[in-house]
């Protein structure tokens, strides 16, 4: 006989944990559904243990520029093993924080992947679960592209079960995963080459910010091959070997396929539920509701706004829709976004380019700053800071500031909240510097 709960959440990633708590606290019967560990990408095999990576890669520049600062470090020695088991150690800890806080909130979480039987009845091993309402929030995966020996290559979850950091890589895609995984694997000493199909890495970012990124892997001893496409991959004595579509080879330990990720969908047989799926997503309304009126998505599954705080925004909207009677909508029109390269990029709002593409080259301005930073002064080298800040002439309002630099992520939230409340170059202008800082820049341009 079929269990009733008012909501059942197929997945236990960022969002799925999100409407669950907020739901049971609303007063909702709730069941979760996970077949792996509990956190999903962010938490499990992605910004978490990537970010705690970067973190440690980044030590390879401190220490070179330790000397200048009059640190006399002597003889120093990376133990990348070390690194990756103690980053493995925090995502278990996570995983087990994140069980411990469904148990307390009250929400039953079922260690079964979830599918569903018909739009109200979703089978969880040999349970079977009667939902008034679910919620699907079973994330996305990697892209495996359909080329010869494909199989033998990693994907962005595979490095972070690697014992240690490959001696080389070819790191095939040109969007956040592959530069970010580029910076920590040639951070940590390994030669890197990485091929991107366009004439440039990631797209969709301000193209001055980009290029400034580029420049500052390129001086990490990073290599590309630029507009050139992958045509195979083969087994050799020194690990892999790559064939570009001009008939050229690369070899290296291991091959990195990081060309992009598509949402979790084989498992859950939607045509029993009736959920349209036909586009490889799942497409919703600004209510997160899919065709079927008492079925809902959120996050990387509705291949929108594929970040794990957008996730976490939808569901809890959605919990105080459904649950509380207090209803919300998720804003997908200003969200702030960070690539953690070496250096670093952060940006909110409207590029120079879509600023320019909307409103005309002629009615907008740009304000940019950029300079080494006083970190590295002393040092004289490492990647330089870029600010930039577009606006709109006629109403002085702040289209989009963008930051390439240290810290830039933190910057940039901060700075979201100006541009989300409409400030203008006058607001900034007004603003008393903090100095010396990297931020106060964007105070005194």
């Amino acid at each position: 006989m079929a269990q009733p709960y008012d909501l059942v959440v197929i997945g236990a990633g960022s969002g799925g944990l999100a409407v669950s708590k907020r739901a049971v606290g609303h007063g909702a019967t709730v069941a979760i559904l996970e077949g792996d560990r509990v956190g999903g990408t962010c938490v499990i095999r992605g910004c978490v243990p990537k970010k705690l990576l970067v973190y440690g890669s980044a030590y390879r520049q401190i220490l070179d520029h330790a000397p200048s600062h009059g640190w006399d470090l002597g003889a120093v020695q990376l133990s990348s093993a070390r690194l990756f088991d103690n980053v493995r150690r925090e995502v278990d800890r996570l995983n087990s924080r994140h069980e411990d806080l469904l148990a307390s909130a009250g929400v039953e979480l079922i260690r079964e992947w979830g599918r569903f039987v018909d739009p109200h009845s979703v089978a969880a091993g040999d349970r079977l679960l009667q939902a008034e309402r679910v919620v699907i929030a079973c994330g996305g995966r990697p892209n495996l592209p359909d080329i010869p020996g494909a199989e033998l290559a990693w994907v962005s979850d595979d490095l972070f079960e690697l014992p240690q950091a490959p001696d080389s890589i070819v790191i095939v895609g040109g969007g956040y995963i592959a530069c970010e995984f580029a910076c920590i694997l040639a951070g940590l000493g390994c030669s890197v080459t990485q091929v991107v199909r366009r004439d440039s890495i990631l797209r969709g970012f301000d193209r001055a910010l980009v290029a400034e990124v580029q420049a500052g892997m390129e001086a990490m001893g990073i290599g590309f091959r630029f507009r050139a496409q992958l045509r195979g991959i083969t087994a050799v004595a020194a690990g892999r070997r790559i064939t570009l579509d001009d008939g050229s080879h690369v070899d290296a330990e291991g091959v990195l396929l990081a060309t992009g990720r598509h949402p979790n969908l084989e498992p859950l047989d939607l045509a029993r539920a009736g959920v349209d799926s036909r586009a490889g997503r799942i497409p919703v309304d600004a209510n997160q509701t899919t065709n079927i009126p008492h079925i809902f998505a959120i996050g990387d599954v509705t291949d929108r706004i594929n970040l794990t705080p957008v996730a976490i925004d939808e569901g809890r909207c959605l919990a105080d829709t459904l649950f509380a009677n207090r209803p919300r909508r998720t804003n997908h029109s200003l969200v702030a976004s960070a690539v953690f390269t070496q250096p670093e990029l952060a940006t909110v709002g409207l590029s120079e380019e879509a600023a320019a593409a909307l409103h005309g080259r002629e009615a907008i301005r740009i304000h940019r700053a950029r300079f080494r930073s006083m970190a590295n002064a002393l040092a004289k080298a490492g990647p330089f800071c870029l600010l930039k800040l577009v606006v709109e002439k006629a109403s002085d309002r702040v289209l989009g500031c963008h930051m390439v630099g240290e810290h830039a992520a933190e910057i940039i939230q901060m700075a979201a909240i100006a541009v989300g409340m409409g400030a203008t170059k006058a607001d900034f202008d007004r603003t008393m510097a903090l100095h010396p800082s990297v931020a106060e820049e964007f105070v005194t341009l």
